[in-house]
């Protein structure tokens, strides 16, 4: 289940995911890029991080912040799950914390050393409902509160340039960006690092990728994935898959039949060995 946040957080936060996973046997999870960073409070079992060769396992904290990814991590269930997940809008978690979103590029951090103890407390009241509509309401409070501590940050470039990329689908050469906005492509990597997390060139690419998702995901029954790659903007058929092995791990005839789509970026591959 997909839900909007209330309108005031709308600038910050995209959409909250509510997940659920009846599945116990040991399962792999992909997650990949989407071009945001996230937060993701887990219920009934810990997701787990890592399962090594002597099946010793790592897990990950009940709930945690994952930034902008430069490829893909896999994480482990091995029991029912129930996820929520707040997906920030690309310059969202700059924007409500002030830190550099690079900093959190390819990690996986705890929420409490996010947003210290009531990222905890929060946890602790999403854990005690059931009822998703209070457990809405108590999200958009969290974030209200985050909003109202937090001093306003001048984001015309970015968003400007947000904008020209996702018209584009993520299509665009650098110099279009540069005449579009008026800023060298010096201090637009510097914002965009700041703000996003990559580069201009980087989260064009993830828009990309996710606009071939969608033209494969509402292809006609006698399209086919070369026609489709040269609609999304690839040059030829072997960059498509290039790239979305680098984004994903897998070729997207994989990704078509032999994974389990849960959301946008996470997917299931093929069942991980038994414990």
């Amino acid at each position: 289940m997909q839900v909007s946040p209330s309108e005031e957080l709308s600038p910050y936060i995209k959409h909250y995911l509510f997940l659920d996973n009846a599945a116990t046997d040991v399962q792999k999870l992909r997650l990949f890029s989407d071009g945001n960073t996230g937060v993701v409070f887990s219920f009934k079992s810990k997701l787990i991080s890592e399962i090594n060769n002597y099946n010793v396992k790592n897990y990950l904290p009940n709930s945690f912040l994952y930034g902008q990814l430069n490829g893909f991590k896999d994480i482990y269930s091995n029991d029912e799950i129930a996820l929520i997940i707040v997906v920030f809008q690309p310059n969202g978690i700059h924007q409500l914390l002030g830190i550099p979103a690079n900093e959190f590029l390819d990690a996986i951090v705890s929420i409490d050393a996010v947003f210290g103890k009531n990222g905890e407390i929060l946890q602790d009241k999403l854990s005690e409902q059931s009822n998703n509509q209070t457990r809405i309401e108590l999200l958009n409070q969290f974030f209200r509160n985050q909003i109202s501590k937090k001093s306003q940050t001048n984001q015309v470039i970015i968003d400007s340039s947000l904008d020209f990329i996702i018209s584009n689908k993520g299509h665009f050469s650098i110099t279009q960006l540069v005449k579009y906005t008026g800023y060298t492509e010096r201090h637009l990597e510097r914002k965009f690092k700041e703000s996003i997390g990559l580069n201009p060139k980087k989260f064009g690419n993830v828009v990309r990728l996710h606009h071939f998702l969608k033209l494969l995901k509402d292809k006609p029954a006698d399209a086919n994935i070369t026609s489709i790659c040269y609609d999304a903007g690839f040059s030829d058929q072997s960059h498509l898959i290039k790239d979305f092995r680098k984004h994903t791990g897998i070729s997207p005839t994989e990704y078509l039949y032999n994974s389990g789509k849960l959301t946008n970026n996470l997917i299931k591959t093929l069942p991980a060995t038994s414990l």
